[in-house]
C-alpha cells in the first residue's frame, strides 16, 4: 500500500513536470529562459524523497546496506575496520547485498537515520521538520538513551558501556575503591567532582547533565571535539577531569598507558545497540537474529576480542548472556 502511494505520487509529479514544461514553452511570448526559472522554482517546492529503505525489500532492491557510522574508538576506528564495521558487513552479507559505510558525526546521525530534524527540550523531544534520510542502520557504539529510544528503535543490546570519571595519572584526585555497591561508589566519585573542572559532551552520553554533575561544580566545560579527542585533552591539562565511557576508556588505557587513570563510576550500566528507523521492525528483527547467531557460532566474541580483548575482565556477565 505504501509503495504503492509512494509511486503514485512519483509519477504524478513527473506528469505534473512533463505538462507544465510542455504548456510552457508552447506559450506565445514566453521567453524560454523565464520558463526555466519557473521551472526550477516549481521543482525546488517539491517535497524531498526520504532515501532511507525501510524494509528488507526495498534494501534488496536497492542492492545495499548503508551503514551510518561515526569514527569513535574502536567500533568505527576510521581506518575502513572497527566492531561495528564487521558486524554491520556480515549483516550486509546476510541480506545478500553491497556493504556501503556512510559517515556521519553525533550531531546528525539520529536526523540521518529518521529522516527528522529535531531538538531536544528540557528532556524532551521535538520533531521539528524533514530531512533526507542518509542510511539504514546507524552503528557506532551507541549508547541507549531515553531521549534516543523517542526518535529510534534499538537491537538488542551489542556492547557493554559505562560512564567513568578520568583524571591524568598525575592528579591528586585518587580512584575510589570499589565497595561492592555501585550506587555508593557512583556517590563517592561524584563528591570528588566538587571544586574541579570537568570535561564532558552535550548530546552524547558523556553530557554531564545527564548525571547531575553540574550541581557538584559550576566548572562544566563542554567539548565541542570529536570524542576521540577527549583523553589527549584531558592529557594536556584542559580540564581537571573527564567523562568517557567505558569503550573510550579502554582504548585510551591501552594507547597511552601510564597517563590517565579511571577514578570511578558516574553512571549505571548501560548498553550500547544498533539504532533503527521506528518504521524498520522487520530489520531490526532480522538484525536480532543475526545478532543471535553470531554468538551462538562464536563470531561476536572473536569482533569482540579482535578490537576490545580487556572488556571481559571488566564485565564478564554480560559475555555470558545469550
Amino acid at each position: 500500500m505504501k509503495d504503492g502511494l509512494r509511486q503514485r505520487r512519483s509519477d504524478f509529479s513527473g506528469r505534473q513536470v512533463h505538462r507544465i514544461t510542455r504548456s510552457c514553452f508552447s506559450l506565445p511570448g514566453i521567453h524560454p529562459f523565464l520558463c526555466m526559472v519557473f521551472l526550477v522554482l516549481f521543482l525546488s517546492a517539491l517535497p524531498i524523497a526520504d532515501s532511507s529503505a525501510v524494509t528488507i525489500e526495498e534494501i534488496k532492491k536497492n542492492g545495499v546496506l548503508r551503514h551510518l557510522g561515526i569514527p569513535y574508538a574502536n567500533f568505527v576506528t576510521g581506518s575502513g575496520d572497527g566492531m561495528d564495521v564487521e558486524l554491520m558487513a556480515l549483516f550486509a552479507e546476510r541480506l545478500g547485498v553491497r556493504y556501503e559505510f556512510v559517515g556521519t558525526d553525533w550531531d546528525r546521525v539520529f536526523t540521518d537515520i529518521t529522516g527528522k530534524t529535531f531538538t531536544r527540550d528540557d528532556g524532551n523531544v521535538i520533531i521539528t521538520g524533514d530531512a533526507p534520510g542518509r542510511g539504514d542502520v546507524a552503528a557506532s557504539g551507541i549508547t541507549v538513551l531515553p531521549w534516543r529510544e523517542e526518535l529510534v528503535d534499538f537491537s538488542i543490546p551489542v556492547f557493554p558501556t559505562q560512564v567513568w570519571l578520568m583524571a591524568r595519572s598525575d592528579s591528586p584526585v585518587k580512584p575510589v575503591r570499589p565497595t561492592g555497591n555501585l550506587s555508593r561508589d557512583i556517590v563517592r566519585t561524584k563528591e570528588l567532582i566538587r571544586g574541579r573542572s570537568i570535561m564532558g559532551k552535550t548530546g552524547t552520553c558523556l553530557d554531564p547533565s545527564l548525571y547531575g554533575l553540574e550541581r557538584m561544580t559550576d566548572r562544566v566545560m563542554p567539548y565541542c571535539g570529536s570524542l576521540n579527542e577527549i583523553a589527549p585533552v584531558l592529557m594536556e591539562g584542559v580540564a581537571d577531569l573527564a567523562l568517557l565511557d567505558v569503550s573510550d576508556a579502554l582504548v585510551a588505557l591501552q594507547k597511552w598507558p601510564g597517563r590517565i587513570k579511571v577514578i570511578g563510576p558516574v553512571s549505571e550500566m548501560q548498553d550500547m545497540a544498533v539504532a533503527f528507523r521506528k518504521d524498520s521492525p522487520e530489520l531490526r528483527g532480522e538484525f536480532n537474529r543475526f545478532l543471535a547467531d553470531c554468538k551462538r557460532s562464536g563470531t561476536y566474541t572473536r569482533i569482540v576480542k579482535k578490537y576490545y580483548p580487556f572488556v571481559f575482565d571488566y564485565y564478564p556477565g554480560f559475555f555470558r548472556r545469550r
